[in-house]
């Protein structure tokens, strides 16, 4: 036996294997999981700063917060100049109640939130409730900050 001398036969021609890679039938999820975490971490830095909000300064009571609703509550917003705020719109006062109407005819809750700044007169916010009874609103819902005495003697 010769040491390692391979011997053929003539005629027959030798076959070289090239050795190809094969073709990859996964996906590669690494880069697609990067890209979410990312957009991830950018929605949550961003939601917060969406929230478009009227600056009130509402008075602080020991009262408990409502439950959540279904339907997206509408906010009366009175601020401490004086304007009134159906939403985030500022509505004159004597368009308010043809406006109530209309948005009460298209709701299926009569729930309403009244933000009232902690300057505003009792009177103006008596005169907006009335408007808001008039509209057809009888859920009226007073916003305050939570924190606020408790009248108990307990608490503060």
């Amino acid at each position: 036996m010769g040491g390692g001398v391979v011997q053929r036969k003539e005629g027959t021609r030798r076959r070289r294997r090239r050795s190809r890679a094969a073709v990859m039938a996964e996906i590669n999820v690494t880069p697609f999981v990067d890209v979410m975490l990312v957009l991830l971490i950018i929605f949550m830095v961003a939601a917060p700063l969406l929230t478009v909000g009227v600056p009130v300064k509402l008075p602080e009571t020991a009262a408990e917060a409502l439950p959540a609703e279904q339907e997206e509550p509408l906010t009366i917003t009175l601020t401490a100049d004086g304007l009134i705020l159906l939403q985030t719109t500022e509505t004159p006062r004597d368009q308010l109640i043809p406006k109530l109407r209309a948005i009460a005819a298209e709701r299926v809750d009569d729930k309403v939130y009244l933000r009232a700044d902690g300057a505003i007169a009792y009177a103006d916010i008596m005169q907006i409730m009335g408007a808001l009874n008039a509209a057809g609103f009888r859920n009226i819902g007073l916003v305050t900050d939570p924190g606020g005495p408790r009248l108990d003697g307990q608490g503060g």
